[in-house]
């Protein structure tokens, strides 16, 4: 045998390193693969487990043979680290047969995944079927909260509601086909799906999960013992995900097999439901409400549907407002696009527009497939809140709805027991409009205290009222810019109309006799001048009439035959000058005459023993209410005079003949009352009665009494251009939440005889406002109140007032300051210091807002009283969230101790240019969310480190040129 030449021999060596190093990789990658399988044969083993069933024999054994060759594959790679070059080629042979085994183990594997588990990766997880959701930003976001919510130890039940076809069921599929998809990586031992339904029945719902559980549904077993076999199964489960969609009515999770999702603290249980009470009902950690699309989503969800034929120039336009009118609502966008598909004429759109403007289904699978999923939430509401629901249909299309108002007109119409007193049903009738929003029928409106109907609702309920034979049907062409009374359209069988917010500028003299009709809306035409005499007595019923916003100046005579009228509403009627006699209207409850420029009150007024509520709000002509009238309505529960001109009298102090405050006192149903009086009633056990009864009221005493409203204004008294130097308003103050002093003189000399004659504190005031004194406020002959006479005010409003610092107030009426949350002080030339802080005040515990603008004298917000010196190092507002300070000129500091506000959240300093330094550091910086002022100012400012200064300038917005005039209300 030839011995190989010494290069051959060190060429072979060289080869077999290489082949080495190659057969080393191949391995890592093979072995990777491999262990990617075993995963997935574990997780199928975990759910044949799961669901009771036994192991095959070659799963076990392909397992084994995996854990020893992947030992045999780790040992020849720790070799390779040590073994000698001339052995490497030795061990690469033998790797060669390792990688080979690798190989054929995975793809045996493999083999094996598809032989022994039932549904492959979808074990675990079952895909359900049905549409996406890719290219919608905001639901998106919210299967990624929902997500996130799922990985959360603090977070086990999981609500998802909205109304019907909004596109609930859409998102929890893509949950669950996003954990089908990742069904190796997700969290979950298993995932169920059950879709619940209307018609609830626990066996229906056991079976769908017993199913998934692979559990044998056996003959004739009934639901406790398959909960309990349910229960046991799920006990095995490390974690699941219990997904319940198109949950009803409550769902007694016991009853069904699951467990406890607390105890077992991995697992995880999310719901679909149109009502968040349901969700509740379950006790779910957190609600996620699912609104309708965007505009802009939607109509790409239209396109998307209609195909094509959107992109044409001729169609696109009408198309874009066709997919307006499904109001954002996934269903409708989906079954109109679909509907309009491939059709290119461009008179069908236009008809599908005018059609769904009207809200009349135009084709058949509107009616099924978008009113149909409506009814059967429509179908679960109690009669009178079927009722209530359909008269917001009255309303035009998104139309914010006063509550109020709408409540006011749900007890005329009879749908509220009105037995009960006014402020009970107003109550009442919140909490049916609370029940209808958590329903999802109704919506927030775009107010505070407003609520609306979406479109599609809204077209859902004109389709009930116009299909329907019974006492709904009613006729609804309101906000449509009608110019011609619609006669043809009155049938003697119509219950309600609403022609409001159009462009009528005539009525008939005489039309069809509609003996049913109890509501007629026709608010809001500003060009109808005249109500014809023969016009109304066709409604013999009606029971609401609304004429508010319109140019009528007189109202017929006939107005008196309604003697089933409970409600007359003129409000805005600026154009009124003569109301007829209102003897007739027996059952009236409520007249609303706000911002009518009638002088006199209406004639027959005293007849009116059922009215409840009287609105002569902004009546600024009115002159006269003659003396006796008011005492005659025995059931006024609510007079509001709010900013009327007419002001009450004191006995004896008030032109012979005129209704004088005495006479309220006879109203004892009266519990909500606003009215301007002429001066400070003096203490008798009649006024402390009635004021006592009241459950709200507003006193406006004075010739010029007015005041901007505060956030305690429900038992409110407002003092104004008064000298009450001899007033004692002691009596007052015991039931009043908020008392305001307007430019009256004597002040001083009032406080003095506050602290002398009071024997207690005033626990119901919350707020305080002292505005134009410019007479002294310093106690005088040692006249201080030794208690704080004013213990839980929250508010203290300062403005034009004589003070160098507010401890002048405080020594006055004892006033510690423990509960006060917001302060503002405006314009007191003389301030020098806001608070000098000493024994009694050493700290403002609860204060929030601070808001400080126009005092040309002050130099600090907080001092120390000289000889005094701070008992404690806590910060002097340590609650402190908000701090407003503006043109304050000489302002150099907040406070004299060197301190950061803890809590502090938003800065405002504008035209401070002294002040150098806030009470920010590195220890609060990270909480402050927003510091506004002057560049130049901010540049200026002083820091304890760098680190403050570089938290706060991405937080930094400037205040200059037009942005600062805009915050000053300067125009330019």
């Amino acid at each position: 045998m030839k011995c190989q030449p010494a290069y051959l021999s060190t060429y072979s060596r060289a080869i077999d390193t290489i082949r080495f190093k190659t057969n080393i990789n191949a391995l890592k990658n093979a072995l990777n693969g491999l262990m990617e399988v075993q995963n997935k044969v574990n997780k199928d083993l975990k759910t044949l487990e799961i669901k009771g069933k036994s192991l095959h024999v070659q799963l076990r054994r392909w397992l084994r043979d995996v854990e020893e060759i992947v030992s045999e594959a780790n040992s020849m790679q720790e070799k390779r680290v040590s073994c000698a070059p001339f052995l490497k080629c030795r061990l690469s042979k033998k790797l060669v047969v390792i990688l080979e085994k690798v190989r054929r183990l995975e793809k045996q594997g493999v083999e094996l995944l598809d032989i022994f588990s039932v549904e492959g990766k979808s074990e675990l997880v079952e895909k359900i079927l049905g549409p996406s959701i890719p290219d919608q930003t905001i639901a998106s976001e919210m299967l990624d909260k929902i997500l996130s919510c799922l990985m959360s130890d603090k977070v086990q039940k999981i609500g998802v509601w909205g109304m019907g076809g909004v596109g609930k069921t859409t998102i929890v599929r893509e949950l669950n086909n996003k954990l089908w998809k990742e069904a190796a990586t997700q969290p979950f031992g298993m995932v169920i799906w059950a879709t619940v339904s209307k018609e609830f029945e626990v066996g229906r719902v056991q079976k769908q999960i017993a199913e998934r559980l692979d559990i044998e549904i056996k003959l004739g077993e009934n639901e406790e013992k398959l909960a309990r076999r349910i229960y046991g199964r799920l006990e095995k489960v490390s974690s699941f995900l219990l997904i319940l969609d198109d949950v009803w009515k409550p769902i007694d999770l016991d009853q069904l097999g699951i467990p406890k999702t607390d105890e077992h603290i991995c697992s995880k249980i999310v719901l679909t439901s149109r009502f968040l009470e349901v969700c509740q009902s379950i006790k779910t950690d957190i609600d996620f409400r699912v609104d309708c699309l965007c505009e802009e989503e939607a109509w790409e969800l239209f396109c998307q549907n209609a195909g094509e034929v959107t992109r044409s120039e001729r169609v696109r336009p009408i198309a874009k407002k066709v997919s307006r009118e499904c109001g954002g609502l996934p269903l409708a966008i989906i079954t109109v696009g679909m509907a309009m598909r491939g059709k290119k004429v461009v008179k069908l759109w236009k008809h599908a527009l005018k059609e769904l403007k009207s809200s009349v289904p135009y084709v058949k699978s509107i009616e099924e497939k978008i009113y149909q999923p409506l009814k059967l939430s429509y179908d679960l509401l109690e009669p009178k809140m079927k009722s209530c629901l359909l008269f917001c249909a009255l309303f035009p299309e998104d139309y914010s709805i006063e509550v109020a108002d709408l409540v006011r007109c749900w007890i005329a119409e009879g749908f509220i027991d009105e037995t009960q007193n006014h402020g009970y049903l107003m109550n009442q009738g919140i909490t049916l409009v609370e029940s209808l929003k958590d329903s999802c029928l109704l919506e927030e409106g775009v107010r505070d205290d407003t609520v609306k109907m979406h479109d599609v609702v809204r077209d859902f309920a004109i389709w009930v009222m116009s299909s329907s034979q019974d006492d709904s049907h009613s006729l609804v062409m309101s906000g449509i810019g009608l110019r011609e009374f619609p006669q043809e359209k009155f049938v003697p069988s119509i219950r309600r109309v609403s022609l409001m917010n159009n462009k009528l500028k005539r009525l008939p003299d005489k039309v069809v006799e509609c003996v049913e009709l109890s509501a007629l809306l026709l608010q809001g035409n500003f060009h109808l001048e005249e109500l014809p005499a023969g016009f109304l007595p066709s409604f013999p019923a009606l029971r609401i009439l609304n004429l508010s916003g319109t140019r009528i100046r007189s109202l017929p005579l006939s107005l008196s035959k309604l003697h089933e009228l409970r409600s007359l509403i003129l409000k805005d009627c600026y154009y009124l000058e003569e109301v007829p006699s209102l003897e007739g209207l027996t059952k009236i409850q409520v007249l609303d005459l706000c911002a009518t420029p009638i002088r006199d009150s209406p004639r027959g007024l005293e007849t009116l023993n059922s009215l409840r509520l009287l609105d002569l709000s902004r009546t600024h002509h009115l002159e006269s209410i003659p003396a006796g009238i008011i005492p005659q309505l025995s059931s006024l529960e609510v007079l509001d005079m709010t900013l009327s001109h007419f002001h009450w009298g004191v006995q004896g102090q008030t032109q012979e003949g005129q209704a004088t405050l005495e006479e309220i006192a006879c109203l004892h149903r009266l519990s909500v009352l606003s009215i301007r009086v002429v001066c400070v009633p003096p203490l008798s056990p009649e006024y402390n009665s009635w004021i006592e009864r009241l459950k709200k009221f507003q006193l406006f005493i004075g010739p010029t009494a007015n005041s901007l409203p505060s956030r305690h204004d429900k038992r409110r008294v407002t003092i104004s251009s008064l000298n009450v130097s001899e007033a004692f308003i002691g009596w007052l103050l015991a039931n009043t939440t908020s008392l305001v002093m307007n430019h009256c003189w004597g002040l001083n000399e009032m406080l003095e005889n506050l602290v002398i004659d009071s024997t207690n504190s005033f626990n119901v005031l919350r707020s305080l406002t002292v505005e134009g004194f410019g007479g002294s406020i310093r106690p005088a002959g040692g006249c201080v109140a030794q208690l704080d006479l004013l213990p839980n005010l929250e508010e203290l409003h300062l403005r034009r007032v004589n003070l160098e610092t507010i401890r002048e107030l405080v020594g006055h009426l004892g006033l510690r300051f423990q509960t006060l949350k917001h302060l503002e002080v405006s314009r007191c030339s003389r301030l020098k210091c806001l608070l000098s802080l000493g024994n009694f005040i050493c700290f403002l515990p609860n204060l929030l807002e601070i808001h400080v603008s126009f005092c040309d004298r002050l130099e600090e917000l907080f001092d120390y009283s000289p000889g005094e010196v701070p008992a404690s190092t806590e910060p002097v507002v340590p609650a402190l969230r908000v701090i407003k300070l503006m043109n304050l000129p000489r302002l150099r500091r907040v406070c004299s101790q060197e301190e950061s506000w803890v809590s502090l959240e938003h800065v405002e300093v504008i035209r401070c240019n002294r002040l150098m330094n806030l009470p920010i550091t590195s220890n609060n910086a990270h909480r402050v969310k927003e510091v506004r002022g002057e560049t130049h100012w901010w540049n200026n400012l002083i820091w304890d480190d760098n680190t403050t200064r570089e938290t706060l300038q991405p937080r930094f917005l400037p205040a200059d040129g037009n942005k600062l005039k805009n915050s000053l209300g300067i125009s330019c």
